[in-house]
């Protein structure tokens, strides 16, 4: 099976180093957005042109892979990828990184699902009825690392296979 093409949405303050972590898995396409996703980069620029680049950077990939940390859920621009991905019937998964360590080697708190108050749909059905979140069933870091390294192609094949309904 070939690597897919990914936009990873994470909240590069306090999770940029579990989310290195699991690109370091080498389980997606080298190109996936990842690198160019510094928040350092793009934070400067006007409100405008951040979404051009996310616009830009979505339409290549075949999934938005959303990385939720502690804090995840409700961030404006994890949001509105979110809503692009949707809108651009991408596939989208959850995975809760909570449990991985942070580069002073401390996990954190499970986050709020971040699909849960985004609307789609004539029925306004909560976009979190359709999108898997997945949580490891284990607590050491080592171990969710490597639930998460076995089970990643999966999960994003799975959300590419059952796409919300447009």
């Amino acid at each position: 099976m070939a690597k897919r093409q990914v936009f990873f949405s994470f909240e590069y303050n306090k999770d940029a180093w579990r989310a290195s972590q699991i690109k370091e898995m080498g389980k997606v396409d080298g190109s996936s957005t990842f690198s160019a996703n510094d928040w350092e980069e793009v934070k400067e620029k006007s409100d405008a042109k951040i979404k051009e680049w996310i616009d830009s950077q979505m339409v290549m990939r075949s999934c938005l892979v959303v990385l939720i940390g502690a804090t995840t859920s409700g961030r404006k621009w994890i949001k509105y990828e979110i809503e692009k991905a949707y809108e651009l019937n991408k596939g989208i998964v959850g995975i809760h990184i909570h449990n991985l360590k942070d580069s002073q080697g401390k996990q954190t708190t499970k986050g709020s699902n971040p699909f849960y108050n985004i609307f789609i749909g004539e029925n306004n059905e909560r976009l979190s009825k359709y999108v898997t979140c997945f949580d490891s069933v284990y607590s050491s870091s080592k171990y969710v690392y490597d639930d998460i390294k076995d089970k990643i192609e999966q999960l994003i094949e799975d959300a590419i296979a059952n796409k919300a309904p447009q």
